[in-house]
């Protein structure tokens, strides 16, 4: 059954009990400042990923650097390590929610914070794409995974490409999943103009219509923030957004200073493009410029109808896609022009 359809029902029930309930907060018990609702929902998701066989897990790098996880109990050497590198947004739970039930049956999963995100953090000056790759690799060596691909989205590409790249023996397949990699200044900067708005606004939302316009922005079909209250995007952004703000502002005013890498290194792991052929973050021509730089060992699969936020619009056909390309199932993985069981990739 699709993982999206499951949870899109819950979310209108608990949009429902959140709109009476907030009566009562701000009428009878003035628990305003206490962000109720989030803790509930992000209690419910945390206790999604312990019943998909995943636990938290921190590591101390040194005494300015931690990072946490969320792993699996049971490493199965009959299963091939795959580990999971969110983007801007929440944390990697919120971001990864549709699709760790589904993964977590084919795979040994590693799911962190990147630093700054969650309950990663450090007090080194490093913003570099390259500093969270060395700091996650790193943590994975040190839980004793020497052999793992990755699988990434959006600002997590960036991450995954430096993990790649510094670690060619470690990183086995690669997943990018809508990135900006390889982008011209120019393309760069006809897309925030498109857009309309600075980026930090966009990425690092204030108010509830800011993280609405993010969403809107983000998804092609799928509404999901159609019934919930400002209330309870307010307590988002305050918990998730406004948490280390300033360093996230920092990674992202990284990005966008660095000039485009015109020497991007060609990655030697096979290299597994998906994208939204609607995504009006990074337009799907950018996947295919990405696979030309890369050459033979990559490809590109674009799924119809779906924007920016695959993973949250389509998480099925993501995973099936991930599945059959880690797994070696390329024979299995329908090309662009080849009906597929899941209509929505063509």
């Amino acid at each position: 059954m699709d993982s999206a359809k499951i949870l899109h029902p819950f979310t209108f029930y608990l949009s429902t009990a959140l709109a009476i309930f907030r009566y009562l907060q701000t009428g009878f018990f003035c628990l305003k400042r206490i962000p109720i609702f989030f803790t509930i929902v992000d209690t419910v998701i945390s206790l999604y990923f312990r019943s998909c066989g995943l636990s938290p897990f921190t590591i101390d790098l040194d005494d300015q650097t931690t990072m946490h996880f969320w792993t699996s109990n049971h490493r199965r050497f009959n299963k091939p390590n795959l580990v999971m590198i969110h983007g801007y947004g929440g944390d990697a739970r919120w971001q990864f929610v549709y699709q760790v039930g589904s993964l977590s049956q084919n795979f040994n999963l590693y799911v962190p914070d990147l630093l700054f995100f969650g309950k990663s953090s450090s007090k080194r000056s490093g913003r570099t794409d390259t500093f969270q790759a060395r700091c996650l690799a790193e943590c994975l060596k040190r839980l004793g995974v020497d052999r793992f691909s990755v699988y990434s989205i959006s600002y997590g590409g960036f991450v995954a490409y430096r993990m790649a790249e510094i670690f060619p023996e470690e990183v086995e397949k690669v997943v990018i999943v809508s990135s900006g990699l390889g982008s011209s200044d120019d393309q760069i900067e006809g897309q925030i103009k498109k857009i309309g708005r600075d980026p930090a606004a966009v990425l690092l939302p204030e108010h509830p219509q800011d993280l609405r316009f993010l969403v809107n922005l983000s998804v092609y079909k799928c509404k999901p923030l159609r019934w919930l209250p400002d209330i309870f995007l307010q307590e988002f952004i305050n918990a998730m957004v406004n948490h280390q703000r300033k360093e996230k502002l920092e990674l992202l005013e990284h990005l966008l200073a660095k000039k485009a890498d015109i020497s991007l290194p060609i990655l030697t792991q096979e290299t597994l493009l998906i994208w939204g052929d609607q995504d009006n973050v990074f337009p799907v021509n950018l996947a295919y410029q990405l696979q030309r730089h890369l050459g033979p060992r990559s490809r590109v699969k674009i799924i119809k109808d779906i924007g920016h936020a695959a993973n949250i619009e389509s998480p099925d056909a993501v995973n099936d896609l991930i599945t059959s390309f880690v797994l070696g199932r390329s024979k299995d993985i329908p090309s662009v022009s080849e009906k597929s069981s899941f209509s929505r990739v063509y």
